[in-house]
């Protein structure tokens, strides 16, 4: 038995002559970036953005005037300090010896797969700095009077509704954590009102009043508390917008740019990436937030 097991070909021998399919390299920390794919984008001229407004002290109108009365005198004023949004950037180099991508390019071309994963670990960045940047991060943009407290801690379909009242002009979509989405479905199937799903982009999401809710890991859990945002979209609506910067020199996608710095004395290749981007809200009743969501509370069926 032994001798004719030997006069059959093994399996690592025989490996030695086959092809195996190989996959690009996978990374664990891309995610769907719906923020960056809902957000209409606005293109900036030279890196500033000013959101200019109208001062709303009162415009005086007089309805069916009797003949002979004078007119009221009316005018808009504006801000003369508005805010105005410089693009930020986000940026890194990467280096590839030459010696490796000459060598070992096929299947697949190593400088593309570097540069492809730099960018998606780039663009992960720019959907972070959207939610989180402190001087124009969206949690960090909201009014005070667009701020609503959760009111048993828990996110309540009445949280959501009073949340949609501080929003209430044309509101485009709720985003939340993953986690709070699903205690918010929880509180729902406790209430017997389990919410309706929508397709977006060939994917489900929970909706609550026609609203999608829209998941996000950017959004910060802080012990077992998060913010549940609502925004309107839209320069034409008055609402919550995103800033690029187009025709940037090696520019591959809108405000993203890849450049060959050149060749060090080591032999290796240098890339400089650089993203540019920002958001503004344009009247401050474009954005609200439910603060303080408990979501790690659970109920327990009989």
């Amino acid at each position: 038995m032994t001798d004719e097991f030997v006069k059959t070909l093994g399996d690592k021998a025989a490996r030695q002559l086959s092809n195996t399919t190989k996959t690009p390299p996978q990374w664990l920390g891309a995610t769907p970036r719906w923020l960056t794919q809902l957000l209409p984008w606005v293109p900036v001229e030279a890196g500033v953005y000013r959101a200019n407004q109208a001062i709303d002290t009162g415009f005086d109108v007089k309805c069916s005037p009797v003949q002979g009365d004078p007119l009221p005198v009316a005018f808009v004023n504006y801000d003369e300090q508005p805010r105005e949004y410089t693009l930020t950037s986000i940026t890194t180099t990467l280096q590839v010896d030459t010696r490796i991508s000459d060598l070992f390019r096929s299947p697949y071309d190593q400088v593309k797969e570097q540069l492809t994963l730099a960018v998606e670990m780039l663009k992960e960045k720019q959907e972070n700095e959207l939610l989180n940047n402190r001087a124009y991060g969206l949690l960090h943009s909201v009014d005070p009077d667009q701020k609503v407290i959760s009111r048993k801690g828990t996110p309540t379909p009445d949280d959501l509704d009073e949340l949609i009242t501080k929003v209430w002009k044309e509101p485009a979509f709720f985003l939340a954590h993953p986690r709070a989405i699903a205690a918010f479905g929880r509180e729902c199937t406790r209430r017997g009102v389990p919410p309706p799903t929508v397709s977006l982009f060939g994917s489900p999401f929970l909706t609550w009043r026609g609203l999608p809710l829209v998941p996000s890991d950017k959004l910060p859990i802080k012990g077992n508390k998060t913010d549940i945002l609502l925004l309107r979209a839209g320069e034409r609506k008055r609402g919550v917008v995103g800033l690029f910067q187009p025709g940037l020199p090696g520019e591959v996608s809108p405000s993203l740019s890849v450049r060959l710095k050149g060749i060090n004395q080591a032999g290796a290749a240098e890339y400089l990436l650089s993203l540019y981007c920002s958001v503004a809200v344009l009247v401050h009743d474009a954005l609200g937030v439910l603060e303080g969501v408990v979501v790690d509370h659970y109920h327990e069926y009989p």
